[in-house]
């Protein structure tokens, strides 16, 4: 519980902001990471190198360019190495795009994995796309799923897994994660000499979303890992972030354009019940803050 975060305030340049420090710590280092080398995978990594944790990286063969530990494994048609054993699992492989089935196949394929091996618990990484717009109100877990695209289904079907494997006694939990600063498709999409184009709704605002920065997204993850969880859980900071805020704390070159008829302007996450397992600094919400996690986790460009 909230009770058990501790605090270090020592990774970044702001105050407040909290590090991979305290009794969750030796969880996240006997924990393997699969789907490590993808765009969240990749920022997370840093942080945790940061942090002074030290979890393994999955690979499928390649190698990853962390100085963190690594194995290679091939979930969908190996059995989990038994060279290392692992207290939890934390599984951010799977699909946005092509063939999504990837989704719940690699879903399967972990879960059998961590039972075969004896761990628990799993943290596995959905979306908040499962539940479509909710009419612009917040979603909480008990928000009837309603996903509007592929990707949202997919990610429905993968929890779908995890429930099979949690009635059977896997210690798992759905997480359904925002966007993640960095890793989104404005921020992470921005590109030189292009701007980005952001709509503008009738009051004069812009999309507003829940977020949450990398660096505070491999604290939530590193402090989780140990709790008593529940089977799903919303991942964003408390308060959501308008994308033109975002935009110009990144100092982006960025354009307003109207929203059209489709567009929803809040689409956002009800995170109280992870307000019950990790304590927040007050400017883990902030545009900026999220901006510098981004910069910080990234590295050198």
């Amino acid at each position: 519980m909230a009770d058990r975060v501790v605090h270090a305030g020592r990774w970044l340049a702001w105050p407040g902001n909290p590090g991979i420090t305290g009794r969750m710590g030796n969880v996240i280092n006997q924990t393997l990471v699969v789907g490590a080398s993808g765009r969240v995978g990749r920022l997370l990594a840093r942080a945790w190198v940061r942090g002074g944790v030290a979890p393994t990286l999955q690979h499928r063969g390649a190698g990853l360019a962390s100085d963190l530990p690594q194995m290679a494994w091939q979930p969908l048609t190996e059995a989990l190495p038994p060279a290392r054993q692992f207290h939890a699992m934390i599984v951010l492989a799977g699909a946005v795009r092509g063939d999504l089935t990837l989704n719940a196949q690699l879903a399967e394929a972990c879960c059998a994995a961590a039972v075969q091996a004896g761990i628990g618990p799993v943290l596995l990484a959905s979306s908040s796309a499962v539940y479509g717009v909710n009419g612009g109100l917040p979603c909480r877990e008990d928000t009837r799923t309603h996903p509007v695209n592929d990707y949202g289904r997919a990610k429905l079907e993968a929890e779908a897994v995890a429930d099979r494997w949690r009635a059977r006694g896997l210690a798992i939990t759905a997480l359904r994660i925002g966007n993640v600063a960095g890793a989104d498709a404005l921020l992470g999409g921005m590109q030189p000499g292009k701007p980005t184009r952001i709509d503008r709704f009738a009051d004069g605002g812009s999309p507003v979303r829940s977020y949450i920065g990398p660096v505070t997204l491999a604290d939530v993850l590193a402090k989780l890992l140990g709790q008593d969880l529940p089977p799903i859980l919303n991942i964003g900071a408390p308060q959501p972030v308008a994308m033109a805020d975002l935009a110009q704390a990144a100092q982006a070159d960025w354009q307003c354009q109207a929203a059209p008829a489709t567009a929803y302007q809040r689409i956002t996450l009800d995170c109280s019940k992870l307000a019950q397992h990790y304590r927040f600094s007050e400017n883990q919400s902030d545009a900026a803050a999220m901006v510098a996690e981004w910069h910080a986790a990234r590295g050198p460009q």
